[in-house]
């Protein structure tokens, strides 16, 4: 499937095709926050943004800032070419209600990623909410990128059926 055409941004957006490849890492002070089961998990000014080509932003959150004690360490591991291997969290704030592998971290990512070691990222689409300076998020489609979608980034957005070979 042919990649979509680029969406201008307009005033105050960022268009997901301006971001470079390999990643760049882009501190950020807005207020990031992600709840799940009726609790705030992580709450944020220190956030860290990792901005890919064709890809909406990913937070990382410094671990401080992360209620750690809802996240239990899964078995699943991944890599990224240019991260290094990340390490998967299940997310329990109710034992009926565990949520495999909703977070992630880079304990030992990359020296080019080394400012993101032991933050931890979560999947907007395996949380109840997520928002940015009080806006909720949106989800990238499918199950492989973390992305957070707000009003701030246009696509199109890699991550749905088709949008693989982009």
């Amino acid at each position: 499937m042919a990649r979509p055409a680029r969406i201008q941004p307009g005033p105050g957006q960022e268009s997901v095709w301006d971001y470079p490849r390999p990643p760049a890492l882009d501190p950020s002070s807005s207020l990031i926050r992600v709840e799940h089961g009726g609790r705030v998990i992580a709450e944020t000014t220190h956030a860290i943004r990792v901005l890919e080509t064709s890809q909406p932003p990913g937070f990382y959150l410094p671990p401080a800032d992360v209620d750690r004690s809802v996240l239990r360490p899964s078995t699943n591991r991944t890599l990224c070419e240019w991260k290094g291997t990340a390490t998967y969290f299940d997310l329990v704030v109710d034992e009926a209600d565990a949520v495999a592998d909703a977070a992630w971290t880079y304990d030992d990512p990359t020296p080019r990623f080394a400012a993101i070691a032991g933050h931890v990222a979560f999947y907007p689409q395996r949380v109840d909410a997520c928002f940015v300076d009080g806006e909720r998020v949106e989800a990238n489609e499918g199950a492989f990128y973390g992305g957070w979608i707000t009003s701030k980034v246009v696509g199109p957005f890699k991550g749905g059926a088709g949008s693989w070979g982009w």
